[in-house]
Parts: structure tokens; C-alpha cells; sequence
């Protein structure tokens, strides 16, 4: 689904990454680790067009998209989350997930003021699918309240109920459970089996090793730039680069 190849990015005399080659197949959740710093963000950033690579190939689906805008890459079926929630937050918790559907709309401007007939139903469609997300995160109760007046948990259900809403075929994670608890990290873990089962594939970063162990089947490491290894959460945890670069110790990775 997705092929970077021999990527880099330079920030001035920053080498954010470093001749990356990374894959993710079709129908996978991938986990994507390293310590801060490591360039993980920067990944994501390339990947949806925020940044373009100094050097190197990024193709998805097929298609090179190494120097397509944000949302072109987002119309071609790809969508991503933050570390920190990104809503709007002075709308209401439908209304928000209603904008990232809007984004698979064809009725102009025009034809959507004058509430035209074609404009009317594709409205109405919008308003029943973005309901049917909420449901997924067990927020369709609190579609009706303001974002902002959400716990922090269901911050993160919305902004990837939200992400769900744009269709997309790659969903990028960056650390989904920053400020949960070990339950809201378990209910997590569970909606993203649920969000493959719908045919999405999973790209994550994430620092939380029990969680990202126990749901990726593939794992990468990032250090300095540079992929240090990749393979099995098993494969991982017992590598020597990857206990001496980032968790210090066999133990912390379990």
C-alpha cells in the first residue's frame, strides 16, 4: 500500500531522516517507535505532503506521490491523527465529524447555499454516516455537545471518528493514547482491530510498549533518522539495537 524509498529530510544541517526505506502492506497495523527525536513525526509529515522529502520516493496505491499537496494525498485516501487532539473545538462533536465527511462531497458551493435538491440528500447522507462513526466510538449519545467540553479520552475517539469520515484507505495514528488511562488504552486497542475489520490499514507511532506490542503485527524503530530495525513485536523486543538505542533494557519492552 504504501513504499518509501530511500526518503530523506534535511532541515538545514538537521537530518531529520536518513535514507529511509518503509513499507506497509495492505489490511496491516504497523507500529512505528523510537525515542523523541527520532523522526517518526517527520514520517508522517512526508507521507501527507505537510513536508516534501529533500531526497528519495514515497509511492502509495501505486502512485508516486512524494510531491502531491496535503489534500490531494487526502483525497487519494489517506488521513491522519495528532498527538495532540485537533478538533474544532467550539462545534458540536457531530458537527465535527460532518467536516471530515464533507470532505467526499461533490455538490458546489452554490447548489449547497441554495439547498438543491442533490445537494439537500447528500447532506442528509452526511448527517446519517458521520452518526454512524459516532456509534463506533460510543459517542452518538454526545453528538450534540460541544468538542472542547469532552474528556480528553473521547477527544481522541472524535478526532479518529473524524479521520474515519474522509474514507480513507491508510490511517496514520500518532501516539492515540497519550493521556489515557489503562482502561481507555484497552478500549483503544480494541476500536482499532474494529477500524481494520472496516478495511483500513494502520500506520502507528506510539510509546506506550505494551499497547503497540500487543497490537501491531510489524513493528519499525526509528533512532537519529535512521530505521535500526523492523520485524515481529517479538523480533523487537529482543534486538540489541533497539534495547541499547531506545529502552535500555529487555525488561522494558515487555
Amino acid at each position: 500500500m504504501l513504499q518509501l524509498d530511500d526518503v530523506s529530510k534535511d532541515f538545514g544541517g538537521l537530518k531529520a531522516l536518513s535514507d529511509l526505506t518503509f513499507n506497509v502492506r495492505k489490511g496491516q497495523i504497523k507500529g512505528l517507535i523510537g525515542p523523541n527525536g527520532a523522526g517518526k513525526t517527520t514520517l508522517f509529515n512526508l507521507i501527507t505532503g505537510v513536508f516534501p522529502p529533500s531526497r528519495g520516493t514515497i509511492i502509495f496505491l501505486g502512485e508516486e506521490i512524494t510531491h502531491h499537496k496535503p489534500e490531494k494525498i487526502s483525497r487519494l485516501g489517506v488521513s491522519r491523527t495528532f498527538q495532540q487532539p485537533h478538533l474544532f473545538k467550539s462545534l458540536t462533536v457531530w458537527e465535527n465529524v460532518m467536516l471530515g465527511r464533507h470532505y467526499r462531497t461533490q455538490s458546489e458551493f452554490f447548489a449547497c447555499g441554495l439547498r438543491l435538491p442533490n445537494a439537500a440528500l447528500e447532506e442528509k447522507a452526511i448527517k446519517e454516516k458521520s452518526l454512524e462513526y459516532l456509534s463506533v466510538f460510543g459517542l452518538a449519545d454526545k453528538k450534540n455537545q460541544i468538542a472542547n467540553k469532552l474528556p480528553l479520552g473521547e477527544q481522541r475517539y472524535l478526532e479518529v471518528a473524524r479521520a474515519l469520515a474522509t474514507e480513507p484507505k491508510l490511517l496514520l495514528l500518532d501516539e492515540p493514547t497519550s493521556g489515557l488511562n489503562d482502561h481507555e488504552t484497552e478500549l483503544f486497542q480494541d476500536l482499532l482491530f474494529r477500524i481494520r475489520e472496516m478495511g483500513v490499514t494502520l500506520l502507528v507511532i506510539e510509546h506506550h510498549m505494551k499497547f503497540i506490542m500487543g497490537l501491531c503485527e510489524e513493528i519499525a524503530v526509528l533512532n537519529f533518522g535512521n530505521k535500526i530495525a523492523e520485524g515481529s513485536p517479538r523480533e523487537i523486543q529482543v534486538s540489541p539495537e533497539v534495547i541499547t538505542a531506545y529502552l535500555g533494557t529487555e525488561d522494558s519492552l515487555a
